[in-house]
């Protein structure tokens, strides 16, 4: 799956009509730089010195910091380990480095209800796909596209280029600055713009790679499950990822504070921006999870 979004964002960045060819050469270099690292890593950390006391919490949890404070120390002098993780394999979480130019899907995520061998591939490509192109993206979002192919700090686009793309990432600016999360409370468009590019451009490119692999497949599109069809799926899927309850007090807080937008809008202002997500639904051009004008950068 994650090759094959990679490979939906190649075909992308072709089909770019705002990114000149100097910067797609740049871009595509970034792209296929991109070190993969899911389940678990190559060379596993050893804890062989760190001791653990059973009924000892708080001398456990002393040992523990000491332990990864002396890890850290003998990093000096030392090259940079492009193989270390972040996270923990059970961590139900990811992420892009964008230093390190890396995105990283931990065992912990490869599971219900985010991916299941006993899904097809709609619902898989609709939720774990999309996390896949969401952190694909964040190499390319307002912060990560700073960053070159080896992760240094570098403007690699030409100043035309760099133009449009801020031009099109304000769409999405004004776009989540008009969300009001809570009544007086509005969300901050710059603040959440490197996720709702994430969001948008990776459920983009999950959709992309999930067609690519229904027509390799030879698939029956109008055949229904559920009472869904396929392309029906890939999109219910993506949204029952963001199924949440929260508190308005939360929301106060998460809008003022948090560079995630609320879930709620993570799922249908995304979609709206989508016209495939529409068509697949059949929507009138006046339904509300239609936009007239919607945004679009990758």
């Amino acid at each position: 799956m994650t090759l094959s979004i990679e490979q939906a964002m190649d075909k992308d960045l072709d089909g770019l009509d705002w990114m000149s060819a100097a910067t797609k050469i740049k871009a595509k270099e970034k792209l296929h730089s991109v070190m993969n690292k899911i389940g678990y890593p190559d060379k596993w950390r050893d804890y062989s010195t760190l001791s653990i006391v059973r009924g000892d919490a708080l001398g456990n949890q002393m040992r523990a910091h000491e332990f990864e404070v002396a890890r850290d120390l003998a990093k000096i002098g030392k090259p940079v380990d492009k193989g270390e993780w972040q996270m923990t394999p059970p961590t139900v979480n990811a992420y892009y480095d964008p230093q390190m130019n890396n995105v990283n899907f931990p065992a912990g995520y490869l599971q219900p209800p985010f991916f299941s061998g006993k899904e097809d591939d709609a619902a898989n490509y609709g939720d774990m796909g999309s996390t896949i192109g969401h952190e694909l993206t964040h190499g390319f979002d307002d912060e990560g596209r700073q960053f070159d192919k080896d992760g240094n700090l570098l403007n690699w686009w030409t100043k035309s280029d760099e133009e449009k793309f801020n031009d099109r990432a304000e769409c999405m600016v004004r776009q989540y600055d008009a969300i009001e999360a809570v009544p007086g409370v509005h969300l901050n468009g710059k603040l959440t713009l490197g996720e709702n590019l994430a969001d948008l451009g990776g459920l983009w490119l999950a959709w992309e790679a999930w067609l690519d692999k229904a027509a390799a497949a030879h698939l029956d599109m109008s055949a229904t499950e559920d009472g869904y069809t396929p392309n029906q799926r890939f999109w219910i899927a993506y949204a029952q990822q963001w199924c949440t309850q929260t508190r308005p007090e939360r929301l106060r807080t998460q809008a003022q504070t948090d560079p995630h937008a609320p879930d709620e809008y993570r799922t249908n202002t995304v979609l709206q921006d989508l016209p495939e997500f529409a068509k697949s639904f059949s929507c009138k051009k006046t339904a509300a999870m239609v936009n007239p004008k919607p945004c679009r950068v990758w």
